[in-house]
């Protein structure tokens, strides 16, 4: 977890032991080469996000990671109701609060779809705990969104609206590097994208939905039996548990 924006690049430190200042004066002869804060988590930096064409010489690889998804609901019906500025302000709210969970707990924002975001654990800060750690990210955005929810409301005039997050999560070995040859995209693919996204499609307004993998490895904060799911795309029903958006303890 890091808790204050950190003034070295993460990644590079973990992964080349290369001290790479992101802040400061002693940032700025690297801004001149193009080496700043990435956008995708600004704890990270740009060398991070050319390290599989320029480091690892590979276009892409298989890596344990924690994925997850986050949608706002009810936004589709805001479209149809009020104006462009008012859902401006509702989308960039939710986008801040899921971007500083995510990079508090040293994900990426890897993308941004509409009224959806998708959230990559574990790469290129590495972490043996990062389901935990996604999963605390989950509850941040939750217990964040949720306190100003009534206060958006408001601003837009509207109190008929259910506003919420629905958040899914899995972890698993997934695919994760370069795609495309014109346009190169930096994301993860596989199965474990593909049920995330699905689990995240059936979490309801202020829930979050996670797979037996997640609870496997974060079982101490996911009590309780789950419940069968059938989702789109996989032939059987996938068990899936319901994490309390309770405020995560600051460790």
């Amino acid at each position: 977890m890091t808790p204050e924006p950190a003034s070295l690049c993460l990644g590079c430190w973990q992964n080349l032991h290369l001290p790479i200042p992101l802040r400061g004066p002693w940032s700025a002869p690297f801004r001149v080469f193009g080496i700043r804060p990435s956008r995708m988590n600004p704890n990270t930096c740009t060398i991070c996000e050319m390290a599989f064409s320029k480091i690892m010489k590979a276009r892409a690889v298989t890596i344990d990671a924690t994925v997850m998804f986050a949608d706002l609901r009810g936004y589709t019906a805001l479209t149809e109701m009020i104006d462009h500025e008012a859902l401006s302000s509702v989308l960039g709210a939710f986008y801040d609060d899921c971007a500083a969970a995510i990079w508090r707990y040293d994900g990426i924002l890897n993308k941004t779809i509409g009224d959806a975001v998708l959230a990559i654990f574990n790469f290129p800060v590495h972490q043996s705990d990062h389901a935990l750690q996604a999963v605390m990210a989950a509850r941040e955005i939750q217990h964040s969104f949720t306190g100003r929810q009534a206060e958006l409301l408001r601003a837009i005039g509207r109190s008929d609206i259910e506003l919420g997050i629905g958040i899914g999560i899995d972890s698993g070995e997934t695919n994760f590097g370069e795609f495309g040859h014109s346009h190169r995209d930096l994301t993860a693919i596989g199965t474990v994208v593909n049920r995330a996204s699905r689990v995240q499609g059936a979490a309801k307004a202020g829930q979050i939905l996670v797979t037996q993998a997640v609870r496997d490895r974060a079982s101490d904060i996911i009590p309780g039996l789950g419940s069968d799911y059938a989702l789109k795309g996989f032939a059987e029903p996938l068990t899936l548990y319901t994490l309390e958006a309770k405020m995560p303890v600051a460790s």
